[in-house]
């Protein structure tokens, strides 16, 4: 079984992306906050950029491990053996 890095990535991103989606939609009437990016509520915006790139990782790297787990088991070749070359 080979571990899909998209996998925790995906989790991460779509984490870090809930929050700050969070606490820019419940800061979203505040001015004060938002004045030094020119009003546009960037903690909102982004956040939703990484939630769906999180999305984006989980779902790829799920589609991946369902395919994998589908392909047979590769036979073993007992006589080409490797030995740590």
């Amino acid at each position: 079984m080979s571990f899909d890095l998209r996998i925790p990535v995906g989790l991460m991103f779509s984490l870090v992306g809930m929050i700050l989606s969070a606490f820019g939609f419940a800061s979203r009437g505040s001015a004060k906050l938002y004045a030094p990016s020119l009003g546009i509520n960037a903690n909102l915006w982004w956040g939703l950029v990484l939630l769906v790139f999180g999305l984006a990782m989980l779902l790829l790297g799920r589609r991946s491990q369902k395919r994998m787990a589908s392909l047979p088991p590769e036979p073993v070749d007992e006589g080409r053996r490797r030995h740590g070359h």
